[in-house]
């Protein structure tokens, strides 16, 4: 099995979990934020549902020339999340599926001003950014929830709904 095979078997599981959590978005909800420097639930949301996909697209460059301007927008639907997550999880598929473990080894570049100020193998790219990036903030969008008093899905076992 090659390398990638195991990182999108991973991000096909996590998908129907993170699917679980965005079907509870509430649509009066989607501008509230917990605290003014945090993203409102309607820009972590959105952020949850297309993380694979804009991942996956770096990953696909050997070389980022410059890091990007992060400029997280709002859904400005709750029903338009789901949607969002089938398409940002087929085009990781699309990405990065083809590719072999001698791909998945090569290293991957983020610079500045020509010079790197971030270099992995691309595999650990996918598993930092990707995944476990993914991770991180999907949890941040339960805590959202749970501060909704919004019930709350299953994610790795047993939760009080």
């Amino acid at each position: 099995m090659k390398i990638i095979d195991g990182l999108l078997a991973e991000l096909e599981q996590e998908a129907q979990t993170t699917r679980r959590v965005l079907e509870r978005i509430p649509q009066a909800c989607l501008s509230w934020r917990p605290h003014p420097k945090s993203m409102s639930l309607g820009q972590l949301a959105l952020h949850v549902a297309t993380v694979p996909g804009n991942v996956a697209e770096l990953a696909a460059m050997d070389i980022r020339a410059e890091p990007s301007t992060f400029v997280q927008p709002e859904a400005d639907t709750a029903s338009e999340l789901v949607p969002a997550l089938a398409e940002s999880v087929a085009k990781a598929r699309k990405m990065l599926g083809g590719f072999d473990d001698a791909r998945m080894g090569a290293m991957w570049r983020l610079q500045s001003g020509g010079r790197d100020i971030l270099a992995m193998p691309r595999a650990a790219f996918v598993r930092a950014i990707m995944l476990n990036h993914w991770y991180h903030h999907r949890g941040q969008l339960l805590v959202y929830l749970r501060l909704l008093n919004e019930s709350v899905p299953s994610v790795y076992g047993p939760f009080a709904a």
